[in-house]
């Protein structure tokens, strides 16, 4: 009981002292703002607290900010998380390259969660450090302030002591008695209550001074503590910065260098998962037949792998020519209004009889339709513009006219560049097995006429044009 009275005890005492302090430093700035009492100003020390002070802001802005990015950096990795595998989910397993999509997605999650650490461990952590130490000296410098005002009261007081103690002349003044005790002591007792008087005023000078020094002492120790510190910290912010940020863009630089990779994996897979599917490949129902597509919608572009020969057309069960002789397709006609036509012409039509050939030697004899189209056709068209003022040289092979729907722009080097409106020569394969379903070649027709043979050809998707 009586160490929990002291306890109480002490303790209501250093209220007491406390309320004390507080009390004669809010009187100090008082009579300091009235101008009654002079202040200690150190101004290299204010301009050290304004910079501590708009350091202390910039740097937990930036550590708001940064906590904002890693947020934005997480809530990016749970979509690209899920994006991804949504689409392995969809992903059928007898499509291209299913398992590779897989090991993507998880190569992809795992990027995600390594920039985030990283950005953590770096960045974010090293900024709560840089900014733990601001707390710690901005109290300080509030509890410097503290001190310079108990100094300075110190000061006033000392001052004030010495200021009343002494006359006119510098000696000490020694007050009058006024009581009437001291007016009743006798003229022997005079010398002895002066002497007490003067011990009481060099005991209240003494205290004025002690407390003076102690004053200064406490607080010349944290101001020159202060005065170290606040520059040096001021100073390091560079080198924080520069370190800080050259951290970051190193992990993006590397993250996003990784992605891309993993990216540009993924869109080769998905590339031949559409040559796939564009072959016919894929498990799927019927395949739809060829369709013309709006214009201003570019069509998919047809490839195929494999280098097939366009299939030769059937042979009808009966021919035409089979059960009619040559004079009765002319007694078909009147005789008045049949022309004359001789049926020794070289531009008589072959019979579908020339496709049954018996023998090797038959067929060698007998030329196919389709041979016979394709060199009659340069002919055919030399004598249709045979009309014009200047005849027009169709390429060697020349087919027929198409017009491009579509801008299609070459992939490769044997593609043919096309803009909307092209006009484009179809010529034949060199090799009828190079040619690739859904594919032609061919010539634009101005490069055609103003270059000739030095023309560019290439080969360009059939579903892009239009066949004029």
């Amino acid at each position: 009981m009586a160490e929990m009275g002291m306890g109480k005890g002490v303790t209501a005492g250093k209220l007491a002292s406390n309320v004390q302090k507080k009390l004669t430093r809010a009187q100090e700035k008082v009579m300091q703002k009235l101008g009654k009492a002079d202040e200690t100003r150190d101004v290299a020390f204010e301009e050290g607290v304004i910079n501590f002070n708009k350091q202390y802001t910039e740097g937990s802005k930036l550590q708001k900010d940064l906590r904002v990015y890693l947020a934005a950096v997480q809530t990016m990795h749970e979509s690209s998380k899920n994006l991804k595998e949504c689409l392995s989910d969809m992903y059928e397993p007898d499509w291209y390259g299913k398992d590779d999509v897989d090991s993507i997605v998880e190569d992809t999650d795992v990027l995600w969660t390594d920039f985030h650490q990283k950005l953590v461990d770096n960045a974010l952590i090293s900024m709560d450090t840089y900014l733990g130490q601001f707390p710690d000296i901005k109290s300080r410098i509030a509890k410097r302030d503290r001190k310079l005002v108990d100094y300075d009261s110190a000061r006033h007081n000392h001052l004030s002591t010495n200021k009343g103690k002494k006359g006119k002349d510098g000696g000490i003044k020694i007050t009058k008695p006024v009581s009437l005790l001291e007016r009743a002591t006798p003229v022997w007792a005079q010398g002895i209550l002066s002497a007490h008087n003067i011990a009481q005023s060099n005991l209240s000078r003494n205290q004025a001074e002690d407390e003076l020094e102690r004053a200064q002492k406490v607080f010349e120790e944290i101001n020159e503590d202060l005065q170290e510190e606040l520059p040096s910290l001021w100073n390091s912010r560079v080198g924080f910065y520069v370190s800080t940020f050259q951290s970051m863009a190193g992990f993006e630089e590397k993250f996003h260098k990784e992605m891309g990779k993993l990216d540009q994996n993924l869109y080769d897979v998905l590339v031949k998962l559409e040559r796939q599917d564009m072959c016919g490949e894929l498990p799927r129902g019927v395949s739809p037949a060829n369709h013309t597509l709006s214009p201003g919608v570019p069509p998919p572009i047809p490839k195929s792998p494999s280098k097939l020969r366009p299939a030769m057309p059937p042979r009808p069960e009966s021919s035409p020519c089979r059960d009619m002789k040559p004079e009765n397709i002319i007694n078909l006609f009147d005789a008045a209004a049949a022309p004359n036509i001789s049926v020794t012409s070289p531009t008589q039509a072959i019979s579908w009889d020339t496709w049954e050939a018996d023998t090797p030697t038959a067929a060698a004899a007998a030329p196919t339709p389709t041979a016979t189209a394709v060199e009659e056709i340069p002919a055919v068209a030399t004598v249709a513009t045979s009309g014009a003022s200047e005849a027009v040289e169709m390429p060697p092979g020349f087919l027929f006219k198409v017009t491009t729907m579509h801008d299609y722009a070459a992939n490769d080097s044997d593609e043919l560049e096309m803009k909307a409106g092209d006009i484009v020569l179809v010529v034949a394969f060199d090799n009828p097995e190079e040619q690739d379903e859904g594919w032609l070649i061919g010539m634009k027709e101005g490069d055609w006429i103003q270059n000739k043979e030095s023309a560019v050809k290439g080969v360009f998707p059939e579903n892009f044009t239009s066949r004029l």
